[in-house]
């Protein structure tokens, strides 16, 4: 023990091992009433690391070339020893994160927890969902399928909308005139280095920023405005570990059940997390008869094809997708309700989220349908009703009735 202790100490000395231990974690005190929507932050740590591990295992097969990619990925699957079980497990991920992630931010949304003092905490957030959207556009066109080709070319022709400079920025994307290998070598480049860089840094700078503000809770409620007035310790505050590390682990092993379930028994989802044109080597004179992203961009697809286009032109459409998702870092500004968490909330606010919860899901679902004038309808009236949400957030908050917060939390 003593030896233990003298290496710990020696450490100490030179790198800040025990006092991060007790910042972050023996002594860093939560709120006590957390539930189960807490979970996902964690969770959310959890799938990146999944990732990176079996984004490293994929890489030492996967051939970044327009001639081998398709031949790699079957390579993987059919000879490699588990290449299967690596495969399925990234593919797998990739939308599980997107589950995990769009959860966070809804228990974001539901208590609060972009208001002040955590709006940076936020900012950090919504920037990691963006590197996320960049790292599984990048990745989906590695497998070099029939949608990771043409789902990639109309993504990318997206930019040629922008006035002036459009088509060169999109040119400056591919790296050539149309999607080649060139462009397959820089997404590679980005998806496995550049991007996931990014992402570390940012997950870092949310979990500090988190840290420095403390975590929010079903009440909405400053814990750190109650304190021992000796100890200093919040008197509605636990410390993270052990009381949430082990809290955690039971929501790690019910997600690794249900990973566990789609990964054996439908790693496809019926072509939701992968689609049979993507079993098809990519072909540049071959386009299929519906070309729609991956599951977890189709509400902003869907916002995209709502709007009509303008003197031929798809420009009005992009600014509003881009619209929907900027729009999202505004929020700690946008909310003027005297409270966080929607337990005090009035109707109003409730009733404008149920309404945006059903938009999202609508466009979503109709992000994958071909076009018809009845799905354009629909998509324009969810479109509306997503926007409305956060435009008229300012004025509906503030006029919106609620009740008033407790003075400690409620548990």
């Amino acid at each position: 023990m003593n030896s233990m202790t003298r290496l710990l100490g020696w450490i100490d000395d030179r790198f800040p091992l025990t006092s991060n231990w007790k910042t972050h974690l023996s002594e860093y005190y939560a709120p006590k009433n957390f539930n189960f929507w807490y979970f996902f932050g964690s969770l959310a740590l959890l799938v990146l690391v999944i990732q990176i591990v079996s984004g490293i295992f994929l890489t030492m097969n996967y051939k970044p070339d327009a001639n081998l990619a398709f031949a790699s990925v079957e390579y993987i699957m059919r000879d490699v020893h588990w290449g299967w079980l690596i495969r399925y497990v990234h593919s797998t991920g990739a939308s599980m994160f997107f589950v995990v992630v769009y959860l966070h931010m809804f228990r974001g949304l539901i208590y609060g927890s972009y208001r002040k003092p955590r709006e940076l905490v936020w900012i950090f957030g919504m920037l990691i969902y963006l590197a996320l959207m960049a790292e599984a556009f990048m990745g989906y066109l590695l497998p070099w399928g029939q949608m990771s080709y043409w789902g990639a070319q109309v993504i990318i022709n997206l930019f040629t909308a922008i006035p002036f400079v459009g088509p060169d920025i999109s040119e400056w994307i591919r790296g050539d005139f149309v999607i080649s290998d060139a462009t397959l070598n820089r997404f590679f480049a980005f998806h496995v280095i550049a991007v996931p860089l990014v992402l570390l840094g940012l997950v870092v700078a949310h979990i500090i920023a988190l840290h420095e503000v403390g975590s929010n809770n079903p009440d909405g409620i400053e814990i750190k405005k109650n304190k021992d007035p000796v100890t200093h310790i919040p008197l509605d505050g636990i410390p993270f570990h052990p009381y949430y590390t082990v809290k955690d682990i039971v929501g790690v092993v019910v997600f690794l059940m249900v990973f566990s379930a789609i990964l054996f028994f439908a790693p496809d989802m019926n072509g939701f997390f992968l689609e049979a044109n993507n079993f098809i080597p990519a072909d540049s004179l071959k386009t299929p008869p519906h070309i729609a992203p991956v599951w977890y961009f189709t509400p902003f697809y869907a916002i995209l094809r709502a709007v009509p286009p303008l003197f031929g032109s798809q420009f009005p459409g992009v600014v509003v997708m881009g619209v929907a998702v900027v729009i999202l870092f505004f929020l700690p500004w946008l909310d003027r309700a005297p409270v966080k968490s929607i337990r005090y909330r009035g109707p109003i606010f409730k009733v404008a989220l149920a309404l945006f919860v059903i938009s999202f899901f609508g466009l979503g679902y109709l992000g994958v349908q071909p076009v018809t004038p009845t799905y354009t309808l629909f998509s324009r009236i969810f479109s509306v009703i997503y926007l409305a949400f956060f435009i008229l957030m300012p004025w509906y908050t503030k006029i919106d009735k609620s009740k008033p917060e407790p003075k400690r939390v409620t548990g």
